[in-house]
């Protein structure tokens, strides 16, 4: 991993003109109501690099998907951290709250100083003016899904009252 990132940027200058590289083995698609990013395993995602020339920041393993799904109410990111890999920096945010979610691995992660142990299974989630970083303690890969949603903003609805039940039999072709 390589950086010489300017954590006092903003964060849409920090997003300007980033450059991702998808895995060989990736397959997108897209329909009226959905987009797709199909991968052949986690470990391909070590082939992604994100490039941000605008501040001299290459990471290999990382993808963010905001815009190759079209999402527009969260950023998510896949990455992969070999063994002793570990992010460069501290950074926070100036509105989004991060959820990390550790699918394989395990590491150590900090917020404002606290280290704690993470592994496969944990999940953490830090406010928007929490400063953060983590790095791979283990002996494999540490892979994380992240997921950057706006503060505050979830808090009047939940997902069983947003959800509607549609009264179809479900068929798949088989």
């Amino acid at each position: 991993m390589t950086s010489s990132f300017d954590t006092h940027a903003s964060h849409a200058d920090t997003m300007t003109n980033p450059v991702q590289q998808l895995p060989d083995s990736a397959q997108t698609l897209q329909g009226e109501n959905f987009s797709a990013l199909l991968l052949d395993r986690w470990q391909s995602l070590e082939q992604a690099t994100f490039d941000l020339k605008t501040r001299n920041f290459k990471v290999q393993g990382k993808l963010f998907l905001k815009e190759l799904l079209g999402l527009t109410g969260a950023e998510i990111s896949l990455n992969v951290m070999p063994p002793g890999g570990a992010v460069p920096f501290y950074h926070k945010h100036q509105q989004s709250e991060e959820i990390y979610l550790f699918i394989q691995g395990q590491g150590e992660f900090q917020v404002d100083g606290e280290c704690f142990s993470v592994q496969s299974g944990s999940v953490v989630r830090v406010a928007p003016e929490g400063e953060r970083c983590w790095r791979n303690t283990g002996t494999n890969t540490l892979v994380t899904i992240v997921v950057q949603v706006l503060q505050k903003s979830y808090e009047s609805i939940h997902t069983i009252v947003d959800g509607v039940a549609i009264d179809k039999p479900v068929v798949w072709a088989d």
